[in-house]
């Protein structure tokens, strides 16, 4: 199998070498010849599973990462959530991530989980001018949502 894909390399079909080299590890596999234990769906299944391993670990970490940064836990707390992550590590990261607060994210990024609650928007609208603002009263007068004299207040109110 191994003189095949020399002779492929050799021809001219294949003018791509980066595409066949990226693909050289899974044909390989897939060809097996006598006296190898690991067939091509060995390396798949392996594969797959060195991706759940990663996501696992990932998921530790971040988690780890968030119980430090919190400041709504005492040093002691983040003692006690490590230790349960530790000693029984799935049903542990599934209780922490249940019981974990909204605000957390916002502790973690450092802002005051109220203040960003009651925040105003980063840009204000642009105000309207005299004219805009009388318009509109005018269009409340007509169709009745405002009486005469509302009207003549607040246009009193707007000019100055």
């Amino acid at each position: 199998m191994i003189a095949q894909l020399m002779a492929l390399l050799r021809t001219s079909r294949v003018r791509n070498s980066a595409l066949l080299v990226a693909l050289a590890p899974v044909l390989l596999a897939g060809c097996v010849q006598g006296g190898t234990d690991h067939p091509f769906w060995d390396l798949i299944l392996g594969m797959i599973a060195l991706f759940f391993w990663f996501m696992l670990i990932w998921i530790f970490i971040a988690i780890f990462a968030d119980i430090l940064r919190r400041r709504d836990l005492s040093g002691g707390g983040k003692v006690v959530w490590i230790i349960v992550l530790v000693l029984i590590p799935f049903l542990g990261a599934i209780i922490y991530l249940v019981a974990r607060p909204r605000t957390a994210g916002y502790d973690a990024a450092g802002y005051d989980s109220e203040a960003v609650l009651t925040m105003a928007p980063a840009s204000a609208p642009a105000s309207q001018s005299v004219a805009d603002q009388i318009a509109g009263l005018n269009q409340l007068r007509v169709s009745g949502a405002i009486t005469e004299a509302d009207y003549q207040s607040a246009k009193q109110k707007i000019i100055g």
